[in-house]
């Protein structure tokens, strides 16, 4: 077994202290431990904390209890190892494909200092990154001449364009068609397997996180806490394929069957599950 990258221990958080005081957190006690080039896919009805899951994995929030560890450091602020891509692509639309893919190169040290002087050689690589997951062609399209699946190609060679260790993705294929959103499950897991990043996705589609990770964590309505870690033992490399086989579909029942889990309240602010 792979040393834990990820390490989170009885983490609770409360978005600020009046409502700390009143014990009304936003996720509660959440343990989990993520080994090093593992993807890993967080599912969840809306409102149960998985984006704020991800800004506790950022550095962005701090928990009101509990700890987080990160390639070995504690969690004390916003982490530059991290590269993170949205359901909106949030492209400039005055800027060219590649010269947003290279924004992040622009404003984040220690690329910052060397722009001017690597230009050349920063560009080299966004070129390169984009024309991996079918963008060669595009580099200098602007994003209105782009489509939607397009715009998320590059969102994503923009979080990765400084070679983060983590890629954090929230919903990042929920607005686009289904065949769309198929073809770029294929370019991240291809993407993943060659540059052996940890990835963690947060996504309502279970099909999404069945056939993209190698473990899917499924939480509670709000206060989000972990119900379920299903390991998922389809061999790879997955193509599409597999999404048609008894054994994938059995997985995504499962992992359906959670979902919407009840819950009771109990005693100073925390809560028990029910089966549904």
């Amino acid at each position: 077994m792979s040393p834990a990258f990820v390490d989170f221990s009885h983490v609770w958080l409360a978005y600020n202290e009046s409502l700390l005081a009143q014990q009304q957190f936003a996720v509660e006690d959440v343990s989990l431990s993520i080994r090093e080039g593992e993807f890993v896919a967080i599912v969840g009805p809306s409102g149960c904390g998985k984006s704020t899951f991800m800004k506790l994995t950022t550095g962005l929030k701090m928990p009101s209890r509990g700890s987080i560890t990160i390639g070995g450091q504690p969690v004390t602020g916003p982490l530059k190892i991290t590269g993170m891509a949205f359901q909106a692509p949030s492209l400039l639309p005055w800027r060219t494909t590649v010269d947003n893919v290279l924004l992040p190169l622009e404003i984040v040290e220690p690329y910052r200092s060397n722009f001017r002087a690597k230009r050349a050689e920063y560009e080299a690589r966004a070129r390169a990154l984009l024309q991996s997951v079918g963008l060669g062609g595009y580099e200098d399209k602007f994003p209105w001449q782009l489509s939607g699946g397009m715009q998320q190609r590059a969102s994503i060679c923009r979080a990765l364009i400084h070679e983060p260790k983590m890629l954090l993705l929230d919903e990042p294929f929920g607005a686009l068609d289904a065949f769309t959103r198929e073809e770029l499950w294929c370019a991240l897991r291809d993407l993943q397997a060659q540059r052996g990043f940890n990835v963690i996705l947060v996504t309502h589609d279970l099909r999404e996180a069945v056939f993209l990770a190698d473990t899917v964590y499924v939480m509670s309505r709000s206060p989000g806490r972990i119900l379920a870690k299903r390991e998922i033992e389809l061999p790879r490399p997955r193509d599409l394929e597999v999404t048609y086989a008894p054994e994938f579909s059995d997985t995504v029942h499962e992992l359906r069957a959670h979902i919407g889990a009840l819950r009771k309240p109990t005693a100073m602010g925390t809560s028990a599950e029910v089966a549904p």
